[in-house]
């Protein structure tokens, strides 16, 4: 029988890997350790040598030569989370460790969040919400300048995994959809019902834009203050990737300058913006404390996807959500 390990923070155990998946897992495989840290592996590195599979997410451990060393037998990681930058070595893939990710699972509460603030904004609602608290009173209709989610246009900068999520929901709205991504091929953006256009083009035709491109070296600071200064009168932006990716001393200008947009920020640069960043009194802006991504019994959903990945490598089935160095190169 395949013997394994749970190697992750103790704190997230359970809500990864509720106990009805922990328990389908440990029918399928000899999980010979009650479920361990990085700091534990640490400690005492001979729990290794058995292992021929691990279970892994948040806090999970680093895959260097020591720790490879340490577990001969390894063949896979299950790794119940979204990005692996944090746990992948040069030795990991020299290797031939495979590793599988729940950055799927992690992807699909991140798109309905975005979801639910697309259609909020086109609404106008957090402009609404502030000025009523403001006023104490209630402005007067019609609201002609409110875009609406009929007929008006989202723009999404990256067709990513998250960015296609979004894609696919939005098919289901009497929507325009755009989408920057120099890497997306036209039949693709087809089937996901959107028009591929520049950047600019995405920020000066949107009524909302929404930001889910990888944080990579070439992407720090890729979206400037000239973008925003383009953007449409009432428009909004939503960033649910990462702070760095915007110029955000650029953006806070424009903010100033464009009461009339609107910033919805899930991430910050840095994360939690410091005390006294304009970000926190700015009227236009609205913080999130990175709530996108999988939270409470979403998290379970990460869990799940491994167990269901477990099945197929029992099965000898291809694993669906195998990541190769390639497409490692290009996540987040």
């Amino acid at each position: 029988m395949v013997n394994g390990l749970f190697i992750m923070s103790g704190q997230f155990i359970d809500l990864v890997y509720p106990p009805e998946v922990q328990q389908e897992i440990k029918r399928l495989v000899h999980i010979y350790r009650p479920p361990l840290t990085t700091k534990d592996i640490q400690e005492n590195p001979t729990i290794l040598e058995q292992a021929d599979v691990i279970f892994s997410g948040w806090g999970g451990p680093k895959m260097d030569a020591a720790f490879l060393e340490a577990a001969p037998r390894l063949e896979t990681m299950f790794y119940a989370a979204g990005t692996i930058k944090s746990i992948v070595t040069d030795a990991s893939w020299e290797r031939g460790i495979t590793i599988t990710t729940a950055a799927d699972a992690n992807a699909v509460p991140v798109a309905e969040y975005t979801l639910s603030q697309i259609l909020f904004t086109l609404k106008d609602g957090w402009k609404f919400v502030r000025n009523i608290r403001k006023e104490q009173i209630y402005p007067a209709k019609p609201f002609t300048h409110l875009p609406g989610a009929f007929g008006s246009t989202v723009g999404l900068i990256s067709l990513s995994t998250v960015g296609r999520k979004v894609a696919k929901l939005l098919q289901a709205f009497d929507l325009n959809v755009l989408a920057y991504d120099p890497f997306a091929r036209e039949e693709d953006a087809a089937a996901l019902g959107v028009q591929l256009v520049t950047l600019e083009e995405i920020f000066k035709q949107s009524d909302v834009v929404s930001l889910h491109t990888p944080l990579l070296p070439e992407t720090v600071g890729m979206i400037k203050g000239e973008y925003f200064a383009a953007m449409k009168p009432h428009a909004s932006f939503i960033n649910t990737a990462r702070g760095a990716i915007v110029c955000e001393s650029e953006m806070v200008e424009q903010l100033q300058q464009r009461p009339d947009i609107t910033a919805i920020l899930d991430v910050t640069n840095p994360e939690p913006p410091e005390t006294g960043s304009l970000l926190y009194s700015l009227p236009n802006v609205v913080l999130t404390p990175h709530l996108a991504g999988s939270e409470g019994k979403e998290c379970g959903r990460l869990g799940t996807y491994m167990l269901e990945e477990l099945k197929r490598y029992i099965a000898n089935e291809p694993l669906q959500w195998a990541v190769n160095r390639k497409q490692f190169e290009s996540m987040a």
